[in-house]
């Protein structure tokens, strides 16, 4: 491997000069940083970046913790904050958690030994303690964490309760919801809201378990179908559940929307990619990647942020797959 002292051999300099030319730190005359340069690409040399951000104090790194890469909603809140921090010349060093507790610790411990400059994290399994060990600037995503750390998310409460009113209005009478899982707090508002809208209409409470995942959601609902066949209309605690639920409606050769109203919450574009289109409450999921990038960009650079815990509303993106009267 290269080192800098070798590039102070090639071009007869010292390696104080080098590490000026590198850093574009202190006057260097321009025959000499020629001569650093040229020795620089005859030697393929590449700098340390880790040995640079202890000396600038800024590793121009940024770490992003997201629970399942497979969910088609992260990979659009991933772009949405690489749009941000490319701009800003930043990298964006991308962990796939499970939502495994030993995993994001590990991602973490990793972050610290790259001397990150910042992170975001959407995470249900974290403790306060965790991140405050990191002292670095952290921005919460999609889930609220804590008090003390800035937040992006959406009203998943009452939200989720519009959604299920929809399908009241229009007409359905038995209404089930496929919940996400039990440790993630939008899941449990999204659950919650279902529960308080059909009990203070006077309406059953039918539910099963999807996890936030298609086979387990078309799984479970199918089986719901089985043992309740006048349901009528169903609200998924995300859009890929959604997706699960209208296959599962399809085996039981039932009709979306005639015979079952089908509402999703997130506005993923598998959406519109499945027949017939899914009815949604769609969250502004670039805008909210965007936003949270921006705010830990200006953490960084030492600002105060304007709005500590930022909550969106959602659209509700009405398509083929709920009935309307």
């Amino acid at each position: 491997m290269v080192t800098i002292k070798d590039v102070a051999k090639e071009a007869q300099v010292s390696v104080a000069t080098v590490s000026r030319v590198i850093n574009n730190q202190g006057y260097v005359h321009e025959d000499t940083r020629a001569k650093v340069e040229k020795a620089i690409k005859a030697l393929q040399y590449r700098p340390n970046n880790v040995a640079r951000s202890l000396f600038k104090k800024k590793s121009k790194m940024i770490g992003f913790i997201v629970p399942d890469i497979t969910n088609p909603y992260f990979p659009q809140l991933v772009r949405a904050v690489e749009d941000v921090t490319n701009k800003a010349e930043y990298t964006t060093f991308l962990c796939n958690s499970d939502e495994d507790l030993k995993k994001e610790l590990m991602y973490l411990e990793k972050m610290q030994e790259n001397h990150i400059d910042g992170a975001i994290i959407v995470s249900n399994t974290l403790e306060l303690e965790h991140v405050e060990r990191l002292n670095l600037p952290i921005i919460a995503l999609d889930r609220f964490f804590h008090n003390s750390i800035p937040s992006v998310t959406v009203d998943n409460y009452n939200e989720a309760r519009k959604a299920v009113r929809f399908l009241l209005e229009n007409g359905c009478k038995k209404i089930a919801h496929i919940k996400g899982p039990k440790y993630i707090e939008n899941s449990i508002l999204r659950q919650k809201a279902y529960e308080d809208e059909m009990n203070e209409q006077n309406m059953p409470l039918i539910e099963c378990e999807g996890e936030y995942h298609l086979k387990d959601s078309e799984k479970a609902f199918l089986e719901l179908l089985k043992q309740n066949p006048d349901i009528d209309g169903v609200f998924a605690g995300n859009d890929v559940m959604a997706v699960g639920a209208l296959k599962a409606a399809r085996r039981l050769n039932l009709s979306v929307p005639e015979d079952l109203s089908v509402m999703g919450f997130d506005g993923i574009e598998w959406t519109e990619t499945v027949s017939p289109e899914i009815t949604t409450m769609a969250q502004p999921i670039y805008e909210m990647g965007k936003r949270a990038a921006t705010m830990l960009l200006e953490l960084i650079d030492g600002k105060r942020l304007d709005d500590v815990h930022v909550v969106y509303d959602t659209e509700m993106v009405i398509r083929e797959s709920a009935k309307r009267r």
